[in-house]
């Protein structure tokens, strides 16, 4: 009990110091438009098209400075794989099945989010939505849960009976761009998404956490197939055991390994990030071998 009091005290004086904190000029304007998409639009339309939207600008937006970087020479000296510079004609294929796989993949997966808003009665007021700093460590929390599931399933999907079905199509390219973070197969899709999903329904009490963690995820994921590693633009990499671009690109380019999303505590617990750390002892003295996973055993 003692523990617990102490605890509360402590919250207590957390959020008297944060009332000396200047005000947020974006928030006056940020409720005003809060208010009027609550009066004029209903929970369908904001749960469904919203979220959609939402999607939609997040990812494209958070894609574009990668795509700007190829044309700025001062920039390709933070690529990851120089010697493999994004094509035009990469650039359109990824798009196709980018397009393809937001309609028609993607659109009725977010749109159920209006069921589980109905069904958990998840508010939409706000009045009610959880303030910055209430809202962070959700967003860990979530990162947490998605890396969870993102590890294991991952990891499965590189058996080779199932690999050549499904997660090859996300293989695709060797070295990665921006973009290629949603390039996949439907089932795929499908099936990864579910940690996205999981870490809502543990984390969610307000639309606002939903759509601040589809944010947060798309700034991730798009981050580590990026292709560039260029430093302290990512605010994620303050995170302990964050994993970043170069742990990401390199499964790309190995097939094999680091099959986290986020952190890197589990392969490192499973010993599946050893070709990693044998690549970066190795590569400046010789050429790193990459084998096949259709013709050798994966890990």
């Amino acid at each position: 009990m003692a523990e617990d009091g102490t605890i509360i005290s402590t919250m207590r004086v957390a959020e008297d110091l944060l009332d000396y904190l200047p005000e947020n000029p974006l928030q006056e304007p940020l409720k005003n438009a809060w208010l009027y998409m609550n009066e004029n639009y209903s929970k369908f339309i904001i749960a469904t098209i919203g979220s959609y939207i939402i999607h939609e600008l997040a990812y494209f937006l958070i894609c574009l400075p990668g795509f700007i970087c190829q044309f700025i020479p001062a920039m390709q000296k933070y690529k990851i794989q120089p010697n493999k510079p994004e094509t035009a004609a990469n650039q359109w294929k990824c798009l196709k099945l980018i397009i393809f796989s937001h309609v028609c993949i993607d659109f009725p997966f977010i749109g159920g989010a209006y069921f589980y808003i109905e069904y958990f009665g998840i508010s939409m007021t706000w009045d009610d939505m959880p303030a910055w700093y209430q809202m962070l460590p959700r967003m860990y929390a979530c990162l947490i849960i998605e890396d969870t599931w993102h590890y294991f399933v991952h990891r499965a999907l590189h058996d080779r009976r199932v690999y050549k079905y499904i997660h090859k199509i996300h293989h695709s390219f060797q070295a990665p761009f921006g973009m290629t973070a949603e390039y996949a197969h439907p089932a795929e899709t499908m099936i990864l998404g579910m940690g996205f999903m999981w870490a809502i329904l543990l984390t969610c009490s307000h639309i606002s956490v939903l759509w601040m963690w589809l944010i947060f995820r798309l700034v991730e994921t798009i981050e580590v197939h990026s292709g560039y590693d260029v430093p302290y633009l990512n605010p994620l990499h303050l995170l302990p055991f964050y994993a970043g671009p170069r742990f990401h690109d390199f499964h790309h380019m190995n097939f094999n390994g680091n099959y986290s999303s986020t952190f890197t505590w589990w392969d490192k617990i499973f010993g599946t990030d050893r070709q990693w750390n044998d690549f970066n002892k190795t590569k400046a003295t010789k050429e790193w071998e990459v084998i096949d996973p259709l013709k050798e055993k994966s890990q």
